[in-house]
């Protein structure tokens, strides 16, 4: 889960947003408070408005949830928000940080990383792009099966229905105003994305999935309790719902993809280098040059392709590089025959995941995580899978592109010990601020995300060398990202390009090559976080065993960084190094 301003409103499911504020009317003066608590004061009233602001709130159990209208996205609101979050700024300025004890060192770390990138999305002005290739404000609304279990759950949801048509109009002016500068996704990337919206255009409601959630609820809720929802979802989704999302597919249709851009990096955007430099900045957390990024990104590839070579020796396959990725996209034995076999094996893995996971994880969450399908109104152009608190997502779309011996890096990864077990501890942390339990840094995220696919080679996980090739594929999908994100926004390279870099390098199939492109091109920088957050862990752990020798112990070291929390790159670095010391010492 993401805590922090993010380009839309889709992600509300699973994102989370930290909107800071200006600086509280303190209770005491600064003089009489220590540096930790001017800072609790600021980053404590900061999250509570931030709810409000982000209409978000807590349920019955103290969850947090989306709340029962959307967030406004007026232009208006943006100014707002923007000198809010620099007068916070500010004020953390003026908050002497070598005064900080440790704990609140980080805290501080966290909360300006969040607030330097809510400050400069705004200045960007990305809210007049509320959309990638995967993802946009429109999808993700209707939720996930189970998610709605009480009769405030289901009211908070009506409010929301009742609030579509006004959030909606406000995402269209703005991507009216991005078509005017010439701040758009590019056009090639929405091919077929209005498929998305056509079950919500439905005015009947038994056929839009907007009325899924009413058709099974709870028994707890009394029966006119139940009705009387029912009858408000069926009236709001024929007469609000179903024709907001006709007039947003108009729009979508006869404007916005005639008057998207047709050109595909980010240089391309006004004042587009500065723009991508603050992306990768924003998902690696760490001062890199996007020309440092693509050198490193190169010699990970070749690094990679040698252990690729070394493994399909193993197979006894007789054959190219290319022949040996040609038959494993193309032999039926890979390839599951139905959804629920698919679903089913990743599944498996997971279980047979938590016969070791104690093995290599000391503390584990209480919370469970369920394995769905990718909803069917995305699948076509959604990735392979996607992780999140509750549950992790398998794409079923088109089998012949879903291989089974990539599934259980996949699973790893989305699942556990990747995204799910990482936000169910997060969410579960007894110590520190509320908002760090929702902060997501992708650097950290999904760096730790990649480096839990290697460490499925400690737990077992990997039982064939087809399989092992899977992660490998996985891991060499990473390093060639770090080429073709730099490549395109930087150095001008065409889609095609991309798409033929990744093709000879992994063992994707053509839709997942596509789809993932397509998503680099869309989401600037994004695609940078994987290999530079898992490089950075495995740095770590590698001068964590070259100091403690046999007193190093996997199981503390990846407690550490987990009890740690979703922290900027170069936080984890530091902390790691001074946890290191520490058990150097005794302390």
């Amino acid at each position: 889960m993401t805590l922090r301003l993010a380009p839309f409103a889709a992600s509300l499911a699973a994102i989370a947003f930290t909107l800071p504020v200006a600086a509280p009317v303190l209770a005491q003066s600064e003089a009489a408070q220590t540096a930790d608590e001017r800072l609790r004061a600021l980053y404590e009233a900061d999250w509570e408005w931030s709810l409000a602001d982000q209409a978000t709130t807590h349920d019955e159990d103290g969850q947090l949830t989306s709340g029962d209208h959307f967030p406004s996205v007026t232009p208006a609101d943006y100014e707002r928000r923007l000198a809010h979050w620099e007068e916070t700024l500010a004020a953390l300025d003026a908050i002497p940080a070598d005064q900080l004890s440790e704990a609140e060192r980080i805290n501080a770390s966290v909360f300006r990383t969040n607030l330097e990138i809510a400050i400069n999305d705004t200045r960007y002005r990305e809210y007049e792009m509320p959309l990638n290739s995967d993802s946009s404000f429109w999808s993700g609304i209707n939720p996930r099966p189970g998610r709605l279990t009480r009769a405030g759950d289901f009211q908070r949801y009506l409010g929301r229905l009742r609030d579509l048509p006004r959030y909606f109009d406000e995402n269209i002016a703005n991507m009216r105003a991005g078509l005017a500068r010439g701040f758009t996704v590019p056009r090639v990337t929405q091919v077929g994305r209005d498929a998305s919206m056509e079950p919500f255009t439905n005015a009947d409601p038994d056929e839009n999935p907007f009325y899924a959630p009413f058709a099974d609820m709870p028994d707890a809720i009394p029966t006119a309790e139940r009705q009387a929802m029912q009858a408000e979802a069926r009236a709001l989704i024929a007469e609000a719902v179903a024709p907001a999302y006709a007039e947003l597919l108009a729009f979508y249709r006869d404007e916005y993809l005639a008057g998207a851009r047709t050109t595909t990096g980010a240089s391309d955007l006004p004042d587009g280098d500065a723009y991508y430099d603050t992306q990768i900045r924003e998902f690696t957390t760490l001062d890199m040059t996007a020309e440092e990024i693509h050198q490193l990104g190169l010699s990970e590839v070749a690094r990679i392709r040698a252990d690729m070579e070394a493994t399909i020796a193993e197979t006894g396959f007789e054959g190219s590089f290319a022949e040996f990725i040609q038959f494993l996209r193309t032999d039926p034995q890979f390839y599951a025959q139905t959804p629920e076999e698919l679903l089913m094996f990743s599944a498996y893995v997971a279980k047979r995941a938590d016969a070791t996971i104690g093995d290599v994880i000391g503390v584990l969450p209480r919370r469970r995580f369920t394995i769905l399908p990718v909803p069917d109104e995305i699948a076509p152009f959604y990735t392979s899978g996607r992780g999140g608190l509750r549950s992790c997502l398998m794409n079923t779309y088109d089998l012949p592109s879903r291989p089974l011996y990539n599934a259980p890096a996949l699973t790893l990864h989305e699942c556990a010990p990747g995204h799910s077990m990482q936000a169910a501890l997060a969410e579960e942390r007894d110590a520190g601020p509320e908002f760090r339990r929702y902060t997501y840094f992708s650097g950290y995220g999904e760096g730790w995300g990649l480096y839990t696919e290697y460490l499925g080679i400690e737990m077992g996980i990997y039982r064939t060398p087809y399989e092992n090739f899977g992660r490998m594929t996985y891991e060499m999908w990473r390093a060639a990202r770090l080429v073709i994100d730099t490549g395109l926004h930087r150095y001008g390279w065409s889609r095609q390009q991309a798409i033929d870099y990744l093709s000879e390098n992994t063992a994707l199939s053509d839709l997942e090559i596509e789809n993932e492109i397509d998503r680099y091109i869309s989401w600037p920088g994004q695609a940078l976080a994987y290999k530079l957050g898992e490089l950075t862990i495995r740095r770590m752990r590698g001068e964590a065993e070259e100091a403690l020798g046999e007193n190093f112990d996997r199981r503390t070291f990846h407690d550490e960084i987990l009890a740690l929390g979703s922290v900027p790159l170069s936080t984890l670095e530091d902390h790691m190094r001074r946890w290191i010391a520490e058990q150097q010492s005794g302390d």
